[in-house]
């Protein structure tokens, strides 16, 4: 079973997460909705998985290459 890791790709905030623990994702699902300099950033997922580890809460400072997310592809 392969994981993909998920980090942030630069210094923002959490604006809304999207999955939990559990849930099934498809390739290209957003998990969560980072913000920063007033922009939405869409946080995909590559591939078809179930989300293993959840990492952040809303309102949560982010930095770059924090994670996010673990997501376990079949």
């Amino acid at each position: 079973m392969a994981v993909e890791e998920i980090h942030a790709e630069m210094v923002s905030s959490v604006w809304k997460v999207l999955v939990q623990p559990g849930a099934q994702v498809s390739a290209g699902d957003t998990l969560v909705i980072l913000e920063s300099m007033k922009m939405e950033i869409p946080v995909l997922t590559e591939s078809a998985g179930t989300v293993q580890e959840l990492h952040v809460v809303e309102g949560e400072v982010l930095q770059e290459g924090d994670l996010i997310a673990i997501v376990a592809h079949s």
